[in-house]
């Protein structure tokens, strides 16, 4: 059996943090090197000695074999930074999980909105929810939310009915028996069975805790191109997520409410800071530049008549891309490029702006 990557393994440590980990890479040059080190070579890492004792104990017992039956069994892969599948804006962010667990399929190219909002939603908030969100994911953005009960619950719910693709983001192991709540494994299960996914950054049979929470919610930010707070109370969850966002450069995005309500008081206070009042759903896409994104992935789903339209298609958006480029992306020579160019573009599939500048046509 091929061994497992060391950020697998150590993502089990009960004390590793995303702190120490830094704190690791910060001294050696890999995580192969530092599982090699001795605990002299440790100290450099500014690690506790009694954490640096606790983690050779921990590393000389581990049972990979049992980890990897653990991930077998729950049909759960685990994703590294440098994975394909990792959400790109999440790599970006100050402290990105160095390892997410995922059940079901996470796609790096989905544009991700993150919609949050309280436990205890007014009726308001949820008729909001729905019809914004229902819209929303419509409109080619994939949902992601807490699985919390209140608007998290309310947003996945309706992305299932309107048969779309939901991300989960827990504050606990994604396993079966840690799912947090209880209540919401069967929507868990639902989610991705209907292609999307129930993520983590803690390893099967961590439950959630007061820690875990906040934590879980700078990955819903993080991962996402916009933050959407429906409402939130003074001092709220979703409140902490939206700061998680504008420290990682996203736009707020909230509704207008009523100042009498429990749940605008918060909002309110996100709009007083400069959040994006919203009123229809495609303000949305058109702050986020998104106006096409539904034609987009539909074009991205192209896969082209021959090997040179699909390689191509690989690197074609709406933004510009020169000729010049595309050669160099796809490593095909010019005089296929420029033939296949040509042939995608009496096709309809692209379109030439001139200065052998290229997009998707839309």
């Amino acid at each position: 059996m091929e061994g497992l990557k060391k950020e697998i393994l150590l993502s089990f440590f009960p004390k590793i943090t995303s702190k120490r980990y830094q704190k690791i890479l910060a001294f050696f040059n890999s995580l192969d090197d530092a599982w090699k080190a001795n605990k002299d070579e440790w100290k450099n890492t500014n690690w506790k000695k009694e954490v640096i004792d606790e983690f050779f104990i921990w590393k000389e017992n581990i049972d990979e074999e049992k980890i990897n039956k653990i991930l077998n069994e729950e049909k759960m892969k685990c994703l590294t930074i440098d994975s394909p599948n990792y959400p790109k804006l999440l790599k970006k962010v100050y402290d990105p999980p160095f390892c997410l667990f995922v059940r079901g399929e996470l796609n790096s190219e989905d544009y991700f909105l993150a919609v949050v909002g309280p436990r205890k939603n007014s009726f308001y908030g949820k008729q909001m929810t729905e019809k914004m969100v229902s819209e929303l994911s419509q409109k080619g953005l994939i949902i992601v939310s807490g699985l919390a009960f209140g608007i998290d619950s309310i947003a996945h719910k309706t992305c299932l009915k309107n048969n779309t693709k939901t991300i989960a983001v827990l504050g606990s192991g994604i396993d079966k028996n840690s799912i947090y709540p209880k209540n919401h494994i069967y929507l868990a299960e639902e989610i991705i069975q209907k292609g999307g996914a129930v993520i983590s950054e803690y390893p099967p049979g961590t439950t959630s805790n007061i820690f875990t929470f906040p934590r879980r919610n700078r990955i819903i930010a993080g991962m996402s191109y916009g933050v959407f707070i429906i409402e939130a109370r003074e001092k709220s969850g979703a409140l902490i997520t939206a700061s998680y966002g504008l420290e990682s450069g996203r736009e707020i995005f909230t509704i207008p409410q009523n100042i009498n309500s429990e749940t605008s008081a918060g909002t309110n206070n996100l709009l007083k800071q400069g959040a994006n009042l919203i009123t229809d759903s495609q303000e949305i896409m058109e702050i986020l530049n998104l106006q096409n994104l539904k034609q987009y992935v539909k074009n991205k789903k192209i896969l082209g008549d021959t090997k040179e339209e699909k390689e191509i298609l690989k690197f074609l958006s709406y933004e510009a891309i020169h000729v010049d480029d595309i050669i160099k992306k796809t490593k095909i020579s010019s005089q296929k490029i420029n033939s296949a160019l040509v042939l995608m573009e009496m096709k309809g599939l692209i379109k030439n702006l001139g200065g052998m500048m290229y997009i998707l046509k839309n």
